[in-house]
């Protein structure tokens, strides 16, 4: 049991996780389900069954009170509960578990044998005496688990697939023992030790494979744990570098991580230069360079250089810590079309008891042997086993949502999953999302042409001392254009308006066109170019030069935010497949319209100086007419929209407040992922149906061969057995897709 924080979503909840033993079905999920939802306090219950965990909230001041409470109700219902709840490690081996199924198979084997000899004319029964000797252990001593589960499950009330095994093979075993002791002395009955056998043996087998199986769903998880390294090396006051349990770093730490070594922690670079190795968690292949400044991500690999770090996140806190929890939370969730298999599960296995009683009576009737009258009824029990309806969701999930995340996309629950591949209309906010969010100096237009470099030089030199966004968009400029500048004495800045120097003894001032009007001054012959630049939304700035007491513009700076790239592209694959596109900024109607020109949207798809406050609205009027709409943004600003949305799309480079509202997280914040979380979402939800239809198809074409007789028992375990397997096998597949 673990109690991590409450859930964003509702601050006075408290959200507790148990780890269940003992399901084997849907009924038996649903069943934990209904027991814990009934304790007092509990606001909400899921259990999965791929996962064999349950997730409740709960008040959070009752959180601790109710956590042994919970523990009992499970308990009650007739299933363990784990006190350890972390994924089994990702080196698991491959054949854990499988000795009891070993035993089985070797006392079966003996018994199956010559069944399956008789059609090749070979007649070599075991004796009844030996057959019983055989059958005995496998049916009650290795198949004792099932009849646990049974009784449990009966106390309370229920039926589940341990139930119907038990029922089933029993009746074998049974009608074996008394076709055994009413034979004539000296005869030598057709006896069905082996069914019963055989049907226990091949439905552990199942369960076996089923496991290995969910092993590999659930590596995601056991993949990400992995990355977090357990020890750091830490850098005492005195100079002094020991390592510690990462356990035990606090913020503000100077920790040193060396070539080849996984970042510990969440933090800055402080000292170094190094390319970092961040794919595992954000999918993006290709090292990222690291200086003084840059973040490092707790699980990213140094390549070649010594960095030292200054920690400013551990434990729960770090970006690894929350990506772990966004897919766990994910793959612990409850999709809403596993609403309506909850529902058929509830009277499945009492609806299978009755028909395999109307089974028995009606061969019977029909004037057919006791023996074939049971045999048919066994067969019904036997391949009614609804454990590939319980599987059919839960896998498909665990497995897309795990193949996601390996690919930077963070799906954090399932209600986003199944609604995303539904989207008619993808709504974009501007800055940050399709745009690089930072401004870039578009055009420098001098007065005077051949002495351009000169003049943004001196504009170099004025803005080199500022960390305005725009001082650094004239530095990299300057840079670009391997320019040198002088160091600027005596500035001074004007809040709101710019600033003012001294270069190489001459007076210069870097002014806004607000400033610029305030002073008194306009464009002159610059007026075209500006008036060219205010049409498509860039912010204009002036150079000036003062001598004598008076000042002259000599230079025009544009800046606008640049596309980002590849969003063109993006957007053009959203257009293809059938998508409506909207962009909502809070931007002039000119800017937003010159950057949806560059982004090739057209008029009718852009809205502009839409308020932060107003997002949300634009959003709901976009659903207004039932569309589905999704939300992709990214900052704090952009959290009422993405949550007012179906599906919220974050960018991982944005606010967390953005990415706590969104039920999907890009961690590259690339907009070709866009597309890429909608289609592994539309790959998922089509596995989901192909497993609900080809379980509800075998359950319903099972039962009705079963009864007709068309199905011995031993067949009907094999194939109940193998429809658990082929669920969850073809969920497995989702492991193979790839972004486009």
């Amino acid at each position: 049991m673990n109690e991590p924080n409450p859930p964003p979503s509702d601050s006075n909840l408290s959200r507790l996780d148990l780890a269940i033993e003992g399901m084997t079905c849907a009924s038996c999920s649903l069943r934990v389900e209904r027991a814990l939802k009934k304790v007092p306090g509990v606001q909400q219950a899921d259990v999965n069954l791929a996962t064999e965990s349950a997730r409740v909230q709960v008040p959070a001041e009752q959180a601790q009170a109710l956590a042994p409470v919970l523990r009992r109700a499970v308990r009650e219902a007739g299933y363990g509960v784990r006190e350890d709840s972390a994924p089994a490690p990702a080196g698991a081996s491959a054949w854990a578990g499988f000795a009891p199924v070993a035993w089985a198979i070797a006392l079966t084997l003996p018994l199956a044998l010559p069944m399956l000899a008789q059609p090749f004319g070979l007649h070599a029964m075991l004796p009844a005496a030996l057959q019983f000797a055989l059958a005995t252990p496998v049916q009650f001593v290795l198949g004792a688990h099932f009849y646990r589960a049974a009784w449990h499950a009966v106390k309370v009330g229920a039926g589940n697939m341990d139930l119907l095994v038990a029922v089933g093979t029993t009746a074998a075993w049974a009608l074996s023992l008394w076709l055994w002791a009413s034979a004539p002395a000296g005869v030598m009955p057709h006896l069905y030790f082996e069914a019963g056998a055989v049907v226990v043996t091949l439905v552990m087998l199942g369960k076996w494979l089923e496991l290995r199986v969910k092993r590999q769903t659930t590596s995601a998880i056991a993949l990400l744990h992995a990355l977090r390294p357990p020890l750091a090396q830490v850098v005492l006051r005195s100079g002094q570098i020991i390592e510690v349990p990462v356990a035990e770093v606090l913020v503000g730490d100077a920790v040193v991580v060396l070539p080849g070594q996984r970042v510990p922690v969440d933090g800055l670079v402080s000292e170094g230069r190094s390319q970092v190795d961040e794919s595992m968690l954000t999918g993006e292949p290709l090292p990222v360079v690291k200086e003084v400044g840059a973040k490092l991500t707790a699980g990213s690999i140094n390549a070649d250089g010594r960095l030292r770090m200054q920690v400013t996140a551990v434990g729960a806190q770090t970006v690894l810590s929350r990506i772990i929890a966004l897919v766990e939370d994910a793959q612990a969730a409850k999709a809403p079309i596993q609403r309506l298999v909850d529902r058929v599960s509830a009277v499945f296995v009492p609806a299978v008891i009755a028909i395999a009683a109307v089974t028995l009576l009606g061969a019977l009737l029909a004037g057919l042997p006791l023996e074939e009258a049971v045999v048919r009824a066994v067969a019904v029990l036997v391949i009614a086993c609804p454990c590939a309806l319980g599987l059919a969701t839960p896998a498909a999930i665990m497995a897309g949502t795990g193949v996601a995340a390996r690919h930077g996309i963070l799906i954090k629950d399932a209600q986003a999953l199944e609604l995303a591949h539904q989207a008619s209309v993808v709504a974009f906010d501007k800055t940050g999302t399709l745009t690089v969010g930072r401004p870039k100096l578009v055009a420098f237009e001098a007065l005077n042409p051949g002495q351009k470099d000169q003049a943004l030089s001196r504009a170099a030199s004025l803005q080199s001392a500022s960390e305005h966004p725009l001082a650094r968009a004239v530095l990299e400029r300057a840079r670009e254009q391997g320019l040198a500048w002088p160091t600027p004495q005596d500035l001074q800045a004007v809040p709101g308006r710019g600033l003012c120097g001294q270069v190489e003894g001459q007076a210069y001032r870097i002014a806004s066109a607000r400033w610029l009007g305030e002073l008194g001054l306009s464009w002159g012959e610059l007026e075209p170019q500006a008036q060219r630049w205010r049409e498509q939304g860039a912010s204009l700035s002036a150079l000036l030069q003062e001598r004598s007491g008076q000042l002259s513009v000599l230079a025009l700076m544009a800046f606008a935010d640049e596309p980002k790239p590849g969003a063109r592209e993006a957007l053009a694959a959203l257009r293809r497949r059938g998508l409506r596109l909207v962009m909502i900024s809070g931007d002039s109607r000119a800017a937003a319209l010159a950057m949806g020109e560059r982004l090739g949207l057209g008029r009718h798809e852009v809205q502009a100086e839409v308020l932060p406050a107003d997002k949300a609205q634009a959003v709901r009027q976009l659903r207004a007419d039932g569309s589905v709409v999704v939300m992709v943004g990214d900052g704090v600003n952009d959290a009422p929209a993405l949550a007012a949305a179906d599906v919220g799309m974050a960018m991982g480079t944005g606010t967390d407040v953005a990415m706590n509202a969104a039920g999907v997280t890009l961690m590259r914040g690339e907009l070709c992922l866009v597309g890429a979380a909608l289609d592994i979402s539309s790959r998922t939800v089509r596995k989901i149906r192909q497993n609900l239809f080809w379980a509800f198809v075998y359950n319903v074409a099972g039962i009705a061969l079963a009864a007709t007789g068309g199905l011995n028992p031993m067949v009907a375990g094999a194939a109940m057995a193998l429809s658990s397997v082929s669920v969850m096998g073809n969920a497995l597949l989702l492991r193979r897709w790839r972004p486009a």
